[in-house]
């Protein structure tokens, strides 16, 4: 079959990274993918192996989703939304999907609602239309306002044939976030969480015995390095901070000068997900691709939720996983120094926990259920 992710990541880099995920699973499966991305774009997220479309980015001007920025941080004008949308039309005409998914929206990105009604439009009006789903993660920003949700119940029930959750219902059931309403629930399947394959560990050389402190792929965590490195000093044991995002350089210099002896500081690394399984713990945000991670590797692990702006999603998140051994979540009003080494003390003296394979396949499943729904 023919199919289509349509994504835009404003923030972080998390939706891009499970498109590209699900697209890699579709690839194995024998499928012809061409996935569309509108956000900026993502240097540490390979996607060589994938066909990708790079819309004329736009980004989040930081945690204020009320209006869009371009590359060079200017409030984007409607021609060059109007472009992107020309762009992402003809390349859905060409394309001829089977099966067209579009990352977050209805749940989110309103603020691009005439660039995705476009072609939910455009894909409802062919006489052979695609199966149109909706991908979400396990944990949604509840909806601020009641408009909301029943936005994206009209839009569901308009034009969508599914909602791929991508989570496991018993440990992070949409509820949790949104309010699943009785038009919507029929809509929803399950997949499980969508995570590349687990990591080769590889011989344990740089990472071992570290606490790996991350922030993801975006130009956040600020706090949680400053936190990370006022508690290296209380400790003996090493550390390493991994710093993504477009301002990366100036910030790991500004760090490096008061980070000490045991501290070190570099660029977020591809390899990161291999360190964490010789990592003695690792302090994170708890955004869906790192919490996926962290599970995998069965790394101890204290999740700092991003909640700046009132985001609340990591915070769900991050409470839901804190129930299983080894692992504890850290709201940002409460990190200091000494907060976060009792919380690494913790975790790191906690069981070991198992880490459950059939929760992490949610890719494959995802093709499975898509292709049992849209036959050629």
């Amino acid at each position: 079959m023919k199919v289509m992710i349509v994504v835009t990541h404003l923030l972080g880099t998390g939706h891009l990274a499970r498109a590209l995920t699900l697209a890699r699973a579709y690839i194995a499966a024998g499928d012809t993918v061409q996935v569309v991305s509108g956000g900026m774009p993502a240097p540490l997220l390979q996607h060589n192996d994938v066909p990708m479309l790079q819309l004329q980015p736009v980004r989040s001007d930081g945690v204020d989703f009320s209006r869009l920025l371009d590359a060079d941080g200017d409030i984007v004008e409607e021609a060059y939304l109007a472009s992107r949308q020309k762009t992402l039309l003809e390349t859905f005409t060409s394309f001829a999907p089977d099966i067209l998914i579009t990352e977050l929206f209805p749940f989110g990105r309103r603020i691009l609602k005439s660039e995705f009604t476009a072609l939910l439009s455009s894909a409802c009006a062919l006489p052979t239309a695609p199966l149109v789903c909706a991908s979400i993660r396990d944990i949604l920003a509840p909806p601020s306002k009641p408009k909301k949700a029943v936005f994206a119940d009209e839009m569901i029930a308009e034009f969508y044939d599914a909602v791929l959750v991508h989570s496991d219902e018993a440990l992070t059931p949409l509820d949790l976030s949104w309010p699943v309403s009785a038009q919507l629930r029929p809509y929803l399947h399950y997949t499980g969480f969508v995570a590349p394959a687990p990591a080769t560990p590889g011989p344990a050389t740089e990472g071992s015995g570290e606490v790996i402190v991350s922030a993801g792929g975006g130009d956040v965590g600020g706090p949680v390095y400053e936190a990370a490195i006022a508690a290296a000093a209380l400790m003996d044991r090493p550390m390493r901070l991994l710093v993504g995002g477009a301002t990366a350089h100036s910030r790991i210099e500004a760090l490096r000068r008061h980070a000490p002896q045991n501290v070190i500081v570099e660029a977020a690394r591809p390899d990161f997900r291999q360190m964490l399984y010789h990592a003695a713990a690792s302090v994170s945000l708890c955004g869906y691709n790192t919490a996926l991670d962290i599970l995998q590797a069965g790394t101890p692990a204290v999740f700092v939720p991003f909640d700046e702006g009132g985001e609340v999603e990591q915070g769900l998140r991050a409470t839901a996983l804190a129930t299983q051994s080894g692992i504890a979540s850290l709201p940002r009003a409460q990190l200091t120094a000494e907060s976060l080494c009792a919380a690494l003390d913790d975790v790191i003296a906690a069981p070991l926990r198992s880490s459950a394979g059939s929760l992490f396949d949610g890719a494959a499943r995802t093709v499975a259920f898509t292709h049992a729904r849209r036959t050629p």
